[in-house]
């Protein structure tokens, strides 16, 4: 079951990210990779700066988000090089 969340999280995050940066979504594997990763990337950059936003499904979904954006705006720099 945490599984299913995992993924259903990722994909929202991935989602919001994509509206966030003006880039639409990336479909509902698209959106769930970007979410995941970003997820992944939000949680390193929460825990570098020494935030903990806690447990649960809000502050998850905004850390993937988060980090998502991060993704996103990175991804689309080293493309335009």
């Amino acid at each position: 079951m945490a599984l299913i969340g995992f993924l259903i999280i990722g994909a929202i995050a991935g989602w919001l990210a994509g509206v966030i940066t003006k880039g639409g979504g990336f479909g509902l594997l698209g959106d769930i990779i970007v979410g995941v990763v970003g997820a992944f990337v939000g949680g390193f950059l929460f825990r570098m700066l020494g935030l903990f936003p806690g447990g649960g499904i809000v502050p998850s979904l905004v850390v993937a988000t988060i980090g998502a954006v991060v993704l996103l705006f990175l991804i689309r720099l080293v493309k335009r090089m």
